[in-house]
């Protein structure tokens, strides 16, 4: 199978798509998009890309492509330890450094060392960690430094000069595997952590109550929420659509009902995928 990721090589995101897709063909996509577009045009079996931090919460763009792209579905979830690392060129003169790359989320993870430690230094946003990394490593003759991982560092003979900089030991990362089939990875080399179900949800109108009819579908049922969360539709200010988690296996009928009183009460519901959460190594 060809998988893509978010790449470049060296990303948090390879990482996880090794342990998942160890015997695979992994193919390294600029930006999250990329990732979608490869899925959508069948250029690609299955990806995987970042779903959420638990410092910085969701990434939006996975958020706002799952919803854009209906006929894509989630496979899995993978969750990831993650650690930061600043680096710099060997020849760097590191009392000098003039500016700092890593990806917008890696700096945000990060942000209390580097006030503390580069305040005058300017941050700058780049499409991954890893592209970061390289970027430093293509200018030896600039005081460059990059937020990113100790693959990334081996990979493009970077010095790391602080470790585990982000701001919160327990710094986790979320993936999750997408493609156009309903299927739902298993991985008997991996530790599962749980298993869930996802939905999208959009509400007809805003009235009084149109939520609280949502969650009653699930409440009356007994079905725990693990999840719950709005993003704009860009259609203009409080237009919303919402992410939920539901905990457990998607197969009584009563589970199968709620999407029926869902849609009855006019809501659009895209049913992303009953799917086991896996633990990865970081």
């Amino acid at each position: 199978m060809k998988i893509a990721f978010l790449g470049p090589h060296a990303s948090f995101t390879q990482l996880a798509a090794d342990q998942l897709f160890p015997n695979e063909e992994l193919l390294p996509q600029a930006n999250i998009l990329d990732c979608f577009i490869a899925v959508e045009n069948g250029e690609v079996d299955k990806a995987v890309v970042p779903l959420e931090n638990s410092i910085e919460g969701t990434v939006s763009m996975t958020l706002d492509y799952l919803y854009k792209t209906p006929e894509i579905k989630i496979e899995a979830e993978a969750v990831m330890p993650i650690a930061h690392h600043l680096m710099v060129h060997p020849d760097c003169d590191v009392e000098n450094i003039e500016k700092i790359y890593s990806h917008p989320q890696a700096l945000a993870q990060s942000f209390y060392f580097l006030d503390k430690n580069f305040k005058e230094i300017q941050k700058q946003d780049f499409s991954s960690t890893a592209a970061a990394a390289k970027h430093v490593s293509e200018n030896p003759d600039r005081n460059l430094a990059a937020v990113a991982n100790q693959f990334a560092a081996n990979l493009y003979g970077l010095k790391i000069i602080d470790r585990n900089i982000q701001d919160f030991e327990q710094n986790h990362t979320r993936f999750i595997i997408i493609s156009k089939l309903q299927n739902s990875y298993d991985n008997k080399d991996l530790d599962v952590l749980g298993e869930k179900s996802g939905l999208l949800i959009t509400l007809p109108e805003d009235h009084a109550g149109g939520l609280h009819q949502v969650l009653s579908v699930f409440a009356w049922r007994n079905m725990n929420l693990s999840k719950i969360e709005s993003r704009t539709l860009k259609t203009g200010l409080g237009n919303y659509f919402f992410f939920i988690n539901v905990v457990g296996k998607w197969e009584s009928v009563l589970q199968q009902n709620a999407l029926e009183e869902l849609k009855a009460l006019n809501i659009d519901v895209d049913f992303l995928g009953n799917y086991k959460e896996f633990l990865l190594e970081g």
